[in-house]
């Protein structure tokens, strides 16, 4: 008796079943048995709505026009008046006065925002010294070392170690030093005379006129991405970084000749950063306050430097132009590779932030370290003499 009454609820189950798909399948035809179009019940494209937070805007406004979904068939009166709004033209580097009234609480912020804000707009600035040549013939690695006036040091201690130009390992070698200049409002003394001689003596100073401050950093970044594709298109590899860094230039040639063909075309590594967002203390370098930007930031390699194909070079010019500048100059390239669609891989041969002082005078630990920051022009070229030396054995 216990058996039939399982077997009848196994049924019963069964043609319960049996129904609801039948249904189911009926529900989605009309009544000559076509399938009906599901309308979705809410739009796919959501309305935009603004942020507080003035680049976080500016991204958003700079999206929109980019976007066809969202534009087609809209004029500008269509639009709320914060979408429709536009820049400055980058074709002027006249101030933008109209942020002194879009950024919140702009009249407290220091003065590097307010000077960065009036002039973020800006993309476009003259180059007083240029190489025209200087890659005529291809390099298979180009390094592009951001620098200022006053670090004469700096260059050519660079000059006569890591960076020396020509042909190292059967490689061709190309090096550019990036400077912007330098201002009276920064308190820099004049130093266009002796300038003036180091680039008679070394063709390798690429500069342009526009103030050269750590919030310009990015635009000397975006500088750089249009010089390489007028000037140096043809570079297989890329390293840029700062030059107060060592760079062990044999181990990059080493890496970059094991590396295949497909990883070749996409390299991007360095030291990166994940999970980062803006410091809100004043008291650091970093800081950065709410009114300009909100949110976490993409996974970005530290500025003291990275290396990177001539194609992602590429992909980066194009992208930088639908990003709007940040201050901070590795973090906006962060930005870019986001909106490429790529990312940055972690190497463990970048130390940004430098290794322990133990090794730091140990001639073996610089053999498998690709960067080391921060070095003295001193340092970098005693560790480049430990290097060359025949008889290091590090077994």
């Amino acid at each position: 008796m216990q058996w039939k009454r399982v077997k009848f609820i196994v049924i019963m189950v069964m043609v319960n079943l049996f129904i609801f798909i039948l249904m189911c399948r009926q529900s989605g035809q009309d009544k000559n048995g076509r399938q009906k179009i599901i309308v979705p019940s809410k739009p796919f494209w959501t309305k935009l709505s603004p942020v507080d937070a003035y680049w976080n805007r500016q991204q958003q406004i700079l999206d929109f026009h980019n976007n066809p979904n969202w534009s087609v068939n809209r004029s500008s009166t269509d639009l709320p008046e914060w979408l429709a709004q536009t820049s400055v033209s980058s074709n002027t580097c006249d101030q933008n006065i109209k942020v002194t009234t879009q950024v919140k609480e702009y009249n407290v912020l220091p003065d590097r925002f307010k000077d960065f804000l009036l002039h973020m707009h800006c993309r476009s600035y003259p180059i007083v010294v240029d190489q025209l040549d200087i890659c005529k013939e291809p390099p298979f690695l180009l390094l592009a070392i951001k620098s200022q006036i006053p670090h004469f040091d700096r260059r050519q201690a660079i000059r006569q170690s890591w960076g020396q130009a020509g042909v190292l390992a059967n490689r061709t070698i190309v090096t550019v030093f990036l400077l912007g200049m330098s201002s009276s409002w920064d308190f820099h003394p004049d130093l266009s005379d002796s300038l003036r001689d180091e680039i008679g003596r070394h063709p390798d100073i690429i500069q342009w006129d526009f103030r050269d401050s750590f919030f310009n950093l990015t635009v000397k970044e975006v500088l750089f991405l249009e010089w390489i594709q007028s000037r140096c298109q043809g570079a297989q590899f890329i390293f840029k970084g700062d030059d107060d860094v060592f760079v062990n230039t044999y181990l990059i040639l080493d890496f970059l000749n094991g590396l295949s063909e497909d990883k070749a075309k996409s390299l991007f590594v360095g030291d990166v950063i994940n999970d980062a967002g803006p410091h809100r203390d004043k008291k650091v370098k970093y800081f950065i306050p709410e009114s300009l930007y909100v949110g976490k930031y993409p996974p970005y390699a530290g500025g003291g430097g990275y290396l990177y194909s001539g194609s992602v070079a590429a992909h980066l010019y194009e992208v930088s132009r639908l990003v709007p500048l940040y201050p901070i100059d590795d973090v906006y390239t962060g930005m870019c590779l986001r909106k490429a669609g790529l990312g940055p891989e972690k190497h463990k041969g970048f130390k940004t932030f430098d290794i322990e002082e133990k090794y730091r005078t140990n001639p073996c630990a610089y053999k498998s370290l690709i960067l080391v920051h921060p070095r003295t022009p001193q340092q970098m070229i005693e560790i480049w003499g430990w290097l060359r030396r025949s008889d290091l054995n590090c077994q």
